[in-house]
């Protein structure tokens, strides 16, 4: 039984992980802006919409934009999937255009079916370097997307199936995803509208996931 249950948890979170990152940010528009209201759409095992809210942090060493963010895949149940992140994002290199940035997050991701409900902590790392200029820019991304632990609470129609199951934290981490892609937007006044896409791997370097490509277009809004 605890077999087939980790042949189901490895199933869904390869379904439900979502590597859609972090607000896309054109750190050369950015400015004096503290504040970035973000609402995007994109395609990652299925259509996926997110909203986000950031905060620039000045330093004398390095910006820092944390940030918060929701994303849910459409579906007819608008929340019984969804995910939420916060943390933040750093630039840490900039020699004249070109500049590189890391960002950092907690995760929350909430999965439900007729058989159970999944509730699952891990974090999501990511490097980008790019070419920022204030009217547009273009980047690559690379980062890591894990799951580390997970809660598995099944439902009565399972556990009629399988009266053995046993509902509880699964550990240690379960699953997770290698992201790679580019990134490239406009920025006119205090608005930014980026396109990203890219490809995922498991953590295994090998494999890839059912639909292993993922894009997303983006708005910004920065005051």
């Amino acid at each position: 039984m605890k077999s087939y249950n980790n042949y189901i948890l490895v199933l869904v979170l390869t379904l439900f992980i979502s590597s859609v990152k972090a607000q896309t940010i054109n750190w050369a528009s950015l400015k004096d802006n503290k504040h970035i209201i973000n609402a995007n759409l994109g395609v990652e095992h299925g259509v996926v919409y997110g909203f986000g809210y950031g905060y620039q942090i000045k330093t004398r060493l390095f910006p820092i934009v944390a940030n918060v963010e929701l994303s849910a895949p459409s579906g007819d149940k608008t929340f019984d999937d969804f995910k939420t992140k916060i943390g933040g994002q750093i630039r840490l290199i900039k020699y004249q255009s070109f500049q590189f940035s890391t960002s950092i997050h907690g995760v929350y991701r909430n999965y439900e079916n007729q058989f159970v409900r999944l509730q699952n902590f891990g974090s999501d790392l990511s490097g980008i370097i790019g070419y920022y200029r204030p009217g547009w820019f273009v980047s690559g991304e690379v980062g890591f997307d894990k799951a580390i632990v997970t809660h598995f609470k099944h439902a009565k129609a399972y556990k009629d199936q399988y009266p053995d199951v046993v509902d509880g934290w699964y550990e240690p981490a379960t699953g997770g995803n290698l992201y790679y892609g580019l990134q490239a937007g406009v920025s006119f006044k205090k608005h930014d509208v980026y396109l990203r896409a890219g490809e995922m791997l498991t953590q295994d370097f090998k494999t890839k996931p059912l639909i292993p490509l993922y894009g997303q277009l983006g708005y910004n809004l920065k005051f």
